[in-house]
């Protein structure tokens, strides 16, 4: 049975890990090549909250991949560093041949300051990598998807906090707010060219993001030190669904569908895989 992405090349910011490698696997298990990029460092001011992807872990996503039989070109390079992007993703189009499928996925949750409180770094990191990076990424991939004439489809991870406020969230819930607005623009100026952008909006997703202490910590502030099992019951009571958080295979289908032609008329769509949380 042919792939929904077969032929397909898909390029994944933020692959080495949680839901970058999530895509790039349920991508590549519908037939599509991939070429992936992750920071594979720390960022300091986000380090202090969960620990950054490593080489290794990027590394993993390329085995991973390669043991479905697709291929795989994966660099070391920044989202905040334009040159860098686009000579990764532009080595990914030598070697692949084309590229088809934009997941601009990379980002970092940095919270539990008032917004008064945050400091200059802590937000200029996260708007440079969760906003800033989503248009690098679509400066660098924009000028192959219509020089090929072939259409395609971005997809933007943004978060339930790009749709409702979050308290002690400020710059987080500024960059997602903030890539819809992007979303919604590159829908209107790339439709000429039959390339579909969309966002999909996820709750919790069991990833490091969310499972560490810090982010307990979050909705617990007066336990020294929360655990898993103590932060359950509390996010559950968030989504509307019976559910603590979602898994990244969740969200990988939704980026899935936006990717294959099943979704080939849905474009400027905020698709929320979130449990119910914006309901709420």
């Amino acid at each position: 049975m042919t792939g929904r992405l077969e032929g397909k090349v898909a390029f994944i910011t933020g692959a080495a890990r949680g839901q970058g490698r999530s895509h790039a696997l349920r991508m590549a298990q519908e037939g599509a090549d991939i070429i992936a990029i992750d920071l594979c460092e720390a960022v300091p001011s986000i380090s202090r909250f969960y620990p950054g992807a490593t080489e290794e872990d990027l590394a993993e996503t390329v085995r991973q991949v390669e043991a479905l039989d697709r291929r795989i070109i994966a660099s070391k390079a920044d989202v905040r560093d334009y040159d860098a992007l686009k000579g990764a993703l532009d080595a990914g189009v030598a070697e692949l041949g084309h590229v088809d499928i934009v997941a601009a996925n990379a980002g970092v949750f940095s919270f539990g300051d008032k917004t008064q409180d945050v400091t200059d770094a802590d937000w200029q990191d996260v708007i440079d990598i969760n906003q800033t990076g989503v248009w690098h990424t679509a400066k660098a991939v924009i000028p192959h998807l219509i020089e090929q004439g072939t259409g395609g489809s971005i997809i933007i991870t943004s978060s339930t906090a790009g749709i409702k406020g979050t308290p002690n969230v400020a710059a987080y819930t500024a960059s997602k707010h903030a890539v819809v607005g992007i979303m919604r623009t590159l829908a209107l100026e790339l439709a000429p060219h039959r390339v579909r952008v969309n966002t999909v909006h996820p709750t919790g997703v069991d990833t490091d993001m969310i499972q560490n202490e810090a982010t307990f910590r979050l909705f617990m502030p007066d336990v020294e030190h929360p655990t898993r099992e103590q932060a359950a019951p509390i996010f559950q009571s968030t989504n509307a669904l019976p559910v603590p958080w979602v898994e990244p295979i969740d969200i990988s289908n939704a980026v899935l569908f936006l990717a294959s032609d099943e979704a080939r008329y849905v474009t400027g769509t905020e698709l929320k895989v979130d449990a119910g949380y914006t309901i709420k």
